[in-house]
């Protein structure tokens, strides 16, 4: 009895007396929202003692049963220690594999183009190892067996085109999945995806307009498959994530053509991706040792161009990171995040010193990601006391 009342005294007695007001006190987890006792490289402490109201987090559950969101998962870390996680029931397409699915903190889940932010890290490992010289290499450069498919326009297109998606590249992913104009499907379908991204037709000069284009991350990856000698698998687990003791995780393959999904198949603990996410608040520096060049994370995340017409209209782009902002309680609120399709999201919000993880199964939703940003901006920000 005494051990359970010194556990409570730490959770913090705003969110205990929250719960015994409900009427319920699982013995499983005492409080909504506490972490999990996990090891992996997690430091777990109570919403109070990083600042926050976590009776105030205690209602984002009732939030997402009114709303219907299917979010599976709301990860929050504050000061670099994990102070809440939740986790929730919810039909998920898991690898195009749909039906209902229980949700914990052991469960991978798809990230989907949060995949992308992923593979820029890796980049600028890349070239911190002097793999590649720097962003301004020519990406035609990387693939000499191609040269005879050239077409005008691709000698002047750079590693920095495609990390920005301003490559000028004839690209179209936004029209149905059956589409023959839409070229996403080409990567998971054709025999030689590289060969279809790199005999498409330039439609404008590069670093002009921005697009949104999975086949320009794909040309990434398997750069860095080529300037490394090893598949980007290996790559990722050698350089990224087991410096962060990120062990549960798959990096899927198209079941048509073998090849990497290299832009959606990555798939993580919620907790997992998370860390991701301290990452880049701690400029590339993760327990004490620099996994990621801190200039790398500046130059990343640095707004380059408006994004347009994918994700909303109301976000910039970096190096394949997300750039946005939140109004919350009167207060604007600037953050950084990988986004991926179904409602996948990891917010950075430095000026806060917070990081928000969360994932969602709502795939095929104009609503998508829509209960993300109601949570961080009605929730989780305004539950923070010292800012």
């Amino acid at each position: 009895m005494r051990d359970r009342l010194d556990q409570l005294r730490r959770l913090g007695f705003a969110a205990v007396f929250a719960v015994i007001a409900s009427g319920t006190l699982a013995e499983t987890n005492p409080v909504c929202g506490t972490p999990a006792a996990l090891d992996d490289g997690w430091i777990a402490a109570s919403p109070e003692s990083a600042g926050l109201d976590g009776a105030r987090l205690c209602g984002i559950a009732a939030r997402l049963k009114d709303t219907e969101a299917d979010v599976h998962a709301v990860v929050i870390v504050r000061h670099g220690e994990l102070v809440f996680e939740q986790y929730f029931a919810g039909y998920d397409e898991r690898w195009d594999v749909p039906g209902q699915y229980d949700h914990d903190a052991t469960t991978r889940h798809d990230m989907r183009s949060a995949s992308k932010s992923v593979i820029s890290l890796l980049i600028g490992i890349a070239i911190d190892r002097k793999l590649i010289a720097g962003v301004d290499e020519p990406v035609v450069k990387f693939f000499p067996e191609f040269s005879a498919l050239k077409t005008p326009g691709w000698d002047g297109i750079t590693l920095r085109h495609l990390l920005t998606m301003s490559s000028g590249i004839k690209w179209n992913e936004n029209l149905a999945w059956t589409d023959p104009g839409n070229d996403e499907p080409h990567l998971g379908a054709d025999a030689n995806p590289l060969q279809y991204i790199l005999a498409k037709p330039i439609a404008g000069p590069p670093d002009t307009i921005w697009t949104y284009n999975g086949g320009g991350t794909d040309l990434l990856s398997n750069i860095i498959e080529r300037v490394s000698g090893k598949s980007l698998q290996a790559f990722a687990r050698e350089t990224l994530f087991q410096p962060l003791s990120i062990t549960d995780w798959e990096w899927k393959t198209y079941p048509t053509n073998g090849k990497i999904a290299a832009a959606i198949g990555l798939r993580l603990r919620p907790r997992d991706a998370a860390k991701l996410g301290q990452l880049v608040l701690n400029r590339g520096v993760w327990e004490g040792r620099q996994v990621v060049p801190a200039a790398w994370i500046a130059q990343s995340t640095a707004p380059r161009f408006q994004a347009i017409g994918y994700f909303g209209d109301l976000f910039f782009y970096g190096y394949q990171w997300w750039l946005g902002r939140t109004l919350s309680e009167g207060k604007e609120v600037t953050w950084i995040a990988a986004m991926g399709q179904g409602g996948q999201r990891i917010f950075v919000v430095p000026e806060l010193d917070l990081v928000v993880m969360m994932t969602s199964g709502l795939y095929f939703s104009g609503h998508q990601g829509h209960a993300e940003i109601d949570i961080l901006s009605n929730f989780v920000i305004p539950s923070i006391r010292d800012r």
